[in-house]
């Protein structure tokens, strides 16, 4: 097919998780709907072949086709032709940073490694450290060293139980049994345990069967990105959504040679590259974090949005009696930075071992520092790491953030850290590319993958890209960082749920409303954990929140989230040593929800108090995002309430039967009401939608509008140059002052009318009473102006 004319940038983009029970040729019927609803683009998670039975397409075993599972390459034809026939442009998720080699023999490039050793042609796309294994690449399966006695051959292979390996040509031919072909092959099959201290692979984090690809080499760029280059060649795919970028070793370099693949063309030093397809990056900024502005992008992918349409809605009078609570269950204060200084270590010092001694390997022979001390040094620095990762020289400051930090913390180790760091300033050397690959490793496992299961103070504060010891944002400050991602990253993305966040936008919305009522939650807490004891009331607290937050929710959802948040925190159990007494103690917790009526009855009690008031910060929070600076992303399905936890929960089938019959109802003329359908946010969902795309002219701008009058400290206002966004915040405390009164919005001079409802008001100074008296939100345009 010839290319199609599409604009570079989308408007806003709705996420569809493509899996084997919704394939392509699904989003290719689902288009029709996602036009309906407003959307610019669909926005695909990834779509090359992936592991046999991956639900979510991260592991990708081949590069040279879309996965038949997922609908093929025919799928994605059908798909991206259906979309550009609705009007949408296609964006895809991809993935340069790793591969999937759970089942050796699927990866083709992984089953070559295996069976030819350093000869082998992917031995460059790895990045493996041959001669720590003494020419051999360890794989971490074994359930002990002793169970090499497992081992067979059989069709020709090696075999571990149902695992299969190749055998290497030549060194079968003698009739040796299975551990004597074993030994000579250019593998090592290890027990799992050893990974922790003895792998000699870079891995996505710490997940063994995801293995690190050097992207950095032409060729292996080449090969890894032929299919995706051709789809965007022959007009299919309008962008790309990159992920993990921070596991690259040069992600600006990567962006630079994308850029040329699709298009644009690299520019001299100091310049900006000129562009390609639209290409977002999953880049987790912290605090104030810059993202490069050197880089070919077109900016993040939301999540340090996220984190300010959440707080804005906190209120910031609970901080200090939340604080006290979480203290108090856990019989100490309970510092942010202290907590996370101990799980970032554990994670040095325990499933990232390996990295931390492969990164002494690479600087040791530079120094005459004992190698135990400098990886105790490596350790600390890693941990002492204030952003995930470094750019050198880009982020220099950073890095000497964390040295004066970690000698801070110790000091017996000042005059290693300053040898780690002497070295890490040679920003061409290779411990110092490496090291910057893994900085973000130790953060995402010790901060999102541990401490935020441990820290539950207010739960959806911790949250991908959010720093839970910042409780709330004030308004001026949110409307300095819109008005900064207008100026600085007009086209990145914004979002409020994805496939990785921790609790889907509604749950968090609801969990918000405990800062307005901190001493009933505590009240709450108190008598569930008398009724229906797990014995860890720090883990206790983040539980039920979750419980009221999703309420209601089916039993085998609430134990999958208890199991999974529990060994996640691994301070009462752990996956690899699950604690079965407390399991079983937890899981009787939750079946006493459904199975006690007196504490059925206290959930619900707690759920339905805090429902309308998370219901309004809900419609706030979605207004803000869809109407902010940026392109915003709507996740599956969360055009309804989105009450979704941690994957896999948040990747469950999506009823679009539903929904389409609710839109069909709403443009019938039908306002819904605020009530547990969530019609209500359906209609705030497709309604900015149609605004934005039909309208673009009137979000050009960011202005911050300030109300006047008693509750003006509720409302959070903009006008985007044209379309003036109205939200409630503190809705608890709203209704305890008796509403809005003579609060009122100047909202210039010329009449206005709320695209949500159809209803007309006179220009000039209104009374914000009267543009909320249906919604907690509105959407004004000049009268006359349509969506």
């Amino acid at each position: 097919m010839s290319p199609r004319h599409t604009p570079r940038t989308p408007v806003s983009t709705y996420r569809v998780q493509v899996r084997h029970a919704f394939d392509l040729h699904s989003v290719a019927e689902l288009t029709d709907y996602l036009a309906e609803l407003g959307a610019d683009w669909v926005y695909l998670s990834p779509l090359l072949e992936a592991e046999p039975g991956s639900d979510h397409g991260y592991d990708v075993i081949r590069h040279d086709r879309v996965d038949p599972a997922r609908g093929g390459d025919e799928g994605l034809v059908e798909a991206a032709n259906a979309a550009h026939g609705a009007g949408l442009g296609v964006l895809v998720d991809i993935v340069p940073n790793h591969m999937g080699v759970a089942t050796p023999k699927a990866n083709p490039w992984w089953w070559d490694l295996l069976t030819h050793g350093r000869e082998s042609k992917y031995a460059e796309a790895f990045d493996v450290d041959w001669d720590f294994g003494n020419g051999r690449i360890r794989i971490p399966v074994l359930g002990s060293a002793e169970d090499l006695s497992a081992l067979t051959i059989e069709d020709g292979r090696l075999a571990y139980y149902d695992d299969r390996y190749p055998i290497a040509p030549g060194t079968a031919d003698d009739g040796a049994d299975a551990r004597t072909v074993h030994a000579r092959q250019h593998y090592e099959l290890v027990d799992w345990r050893r990974a922790d201290a003895d792998l000699n692979y870079r891995r996505f984090f710490a997940v063994n069967t995801l293995a690190g690809l050097r992207v950095e080499v032409p060729w292996v760029f080449d090969e890894s990105h032929a299919a995706i280059l051709d789809w965007v060649r022959r007009g299919l795919v309008d962008g790309l959504r990159i992920d993990h970028p921070d596991g690259l070793l040069d992600p600006g370099a990567y962006l630079d040679r994308l850029a040329e693949a699709t298009g644009g063309v690299a520019a001299p030093d100091g310049q900006t590259p000129r562009e390609g397809v639209y290409v977002l990056v999953e880049k987790i900024l912290e605090g104030d974090e810059p993202l490069p502005d050197f880089w070919a992008t077109d900016g993040t992918t939301g999540y340090d949005a996220l984190g300010d349409f959440d707080r804005v809605l906190v209120d910031p009078s609970g901080e200090r009696p939340l604080t006290e609570l979480a203290d108090r269950l856990a019989d100490e204060p309970v510092d942010w930075h202290d907590l996370i200084h101990t799980t970032k270590r554990e994670v040095a010092d325990g499933i990232l071992h390996s990295e931390v001694l492969r990164l002494v390997r690479e600087g040791v022979w530079q120094t005459d520092d004992d190698p135990e001390r400098l990886a105790d040094a490596v350790g600390e620095l890693l941990t002492c790491f204030p952003v995930y990762r470094t750019y050198l020289p880009f982020g220099e400051a950073y890095l000497d953030e964390a040295a004066a930090e970690a000698s801070r913390r110790r000091p017996d180790l000042a005059t290693e850290v300053a040898s780690v760091v002497r070295l890490l300033k040679e920003v061409d050397s290779p411990i110092s590319k490496r090291f910057q690959q893994t900085s973000g490793m130790v953060m995402a496992k010790g901060v999102e993958d541990t401490a935020f299961y441990r820290y539950s103070r207010l739960t959806s504060l911790t949250e991908v890209g959010g720093e839970p010891n910042m409780f709330s944002e004030d308004v001026d400050r949110f409307h300095a960082r819109m008005a900064g991602r207008q100026e600085q990253w007009p086209a990145a993305m914004t979002t409020l749920s994805t496939h990785d966040t921790k609790r889907g936008e509604d749950v968090r919305a609801r969990i918000d409303v405990l800062a307005e009522v901190p001493a009933e939650w505590a009240e709450a807490l108190a008598a569930l954990e008398a009724a229906a004891p797990i014995g860890d009331t720090t883990f206790a607290n983040l539980l039920w929140q979750a419980a009221v937050g999703a309420w209601p929710i089916e039993r085998d959802r609430l134990h999958a989230y208890a199991e999974k948040a529990s060994r996640e925190a691994g301070v009462s159990t752990t996956w690899t040593a699950p604690d079965e007494e407390f399991e079983a103690r937890m899981h009787a917790a939750v079946d006493l929800v459904y199975d006690d009526d007196a504490v059925y009855a206290l959930v619900e009690r707690v759920a339905t108090s805090l429902a309308a008031a998370g219901w309004s910060n809900s419609l706030s929070m979605k207004l803000l995002q869809l109407t902010a600076p940026g392109v915003p992303d709507v996740y599956q399905g969360s055009e309804l309430w989105e009450t979704s936890l941690v994957d896999p929960d948040n990747r469950r089938p999506v009823d679009y039967a539903r929904r389409r019959q609710l839109l069909r109802e709403i443009d019938a003329g039908a306002l819904p009401p605020i009530d547990e359908t969530g019609a209500v946010k359906l209609l705030v969902v497709a309604q900015a939608l149609r605004l934005r795309r039909a309208r673009p002219e009137l979000f050009t701008g960011y202005t911050p509008l300030t109300a006047s009058g008693p509750a003006a400290d509720h409302l959070v206002a903009f006008d985007r140059g044209g379309a003036i966004t109205l939200a409630t915040r503190l809705p608890v405390h709203l209704a305890e002052a008796g509403g809005w009164g003579d609060t009122t919005l100047d909202v210039g001079s010329a009449p206005v009318r709320d695209v949500l409802t159809g209803h007309e008001h006179p220009g000039g100074a209104l009374r914000v009473a009267d543009l909320l008296a249906q919604y907690p939100v509105a959407l004004l345009v000049t009268e006359g102006g349509k969506p």
